[in-house]
């Protein structure tokens, strides 16, 4: 009876459905839903790129071989407002190294084989990494991450090279919401993984802190920075954990004076 059972769960919901986890086709509706929503921020990249003076070749390697958005619009950002190459490409340098630590997580997560990890290295983004880590098993993580980051891939390039091309028919790209696409939907899978108030507290603390040194630091620097709210908010809480916990021992000694003469009055 249980091997009928859990033949019809995967019949019904995937693989996926037997080990705990969520039905592949949800996990892979999910991701593609994903990729399909940030994928049109190409648009708007590729707007703003040929916009900066870059040539259509520059567009799409940029978005073929660095693949990652926010350090694709802080180098053709900076080159629109009158940086050098240098300056540009260390502002999208510091802004993409944030993706060296989500691969150390999902190295973790993934297990994948050694010889696809090379491949799968190019596609640790702010979004493949955010669907991975909202799977409850490592089946799901590993379709999440793969459905995200072939549909966003693909999508991404390709409308990179449409908004290159129609740059002057599609104007400011401000006016259709496209270069907030991309940040929207990052948003929209990280505040369900919230749920406790450190987590809340280290978010709130992170928004302040890259939001404030936004026009005081280079570009990428202020997401560095926000970094330093994690740490911030554990050592506080920490601070407030044995205080919390050196009251109650202060407690207990307290009373084990006064408990004293009545065991003495129980021995007489």
């Amino acid at each position: 009876m249980a091997e009928e059972t859990a033949l019809a769960d995967i019949r019904a919901g995937g693989a996926g459905a037997a080990d705990g986890g969520k039905p592949d086709a949800a996990v892979a509706r999910d991701a593609l839903g994903v990729g399909v929503a940030v994928g049109l921020s190409g648009f708007a990249f590729g707007v703003t790129s040929a916009g900066s003076g870059l040539t259509l070749l520059q567009t799409c390697a940029l978005s073929l071989l660095v693949f990652t958005g926010a350090s694709q619009f802080a180098l053709v950002g900076a080159l629109a407002a009158g940086g050098g190459p240098l300056t540009a490409a260390a502002g999208a340098f510091f802004l993409g190294i944030r993706n060296a630590f989500y691969g150390l997580r999902l190295s973790q997560l993934l297990a994948l084989p050694r010889w696809t990890r090379p491949f799968a290295a190019q596609w640790v983004i702010d979004e493949t990494t955010a669907v991975a880590l909202a799977q409850p098993t490592r089946r799901s993580a590993r379709i999440g991450f793969t459905v995200t980051g072939v549909t966003l891939y693909v999508l991404w390039n390709l409308t990179t090279l449409l908004g290159a091309l129609g740059a002057e028919a599609i104007g400011d790209t401000g006016a259709w919401g496209l270069d907030a696409a991309g940040p929207a939907v990052f948003l929209a899978l990280l505040a369900p993984m919230l749920k406790t108030a450190a987590e809340r507290a280290v978010a709130a603390l992170a928004v302040l802190l890259g939001l404030g040194l936004l026009p005081v630091l280079p570009a990428g620097v202020p997401v560095l920075a926000a970094a330093l709210a994690a740490p911030a908010v554990l050592y506080l809480d920490g601070r407030r954990r044995s205080g919390a916990a050196g009251g109650e021992g202060a407690g207990v000694a307290d009373d084990a004076p006064q408990s004293a003469p009545d065991a003495r009055k129980e021995d007489r």
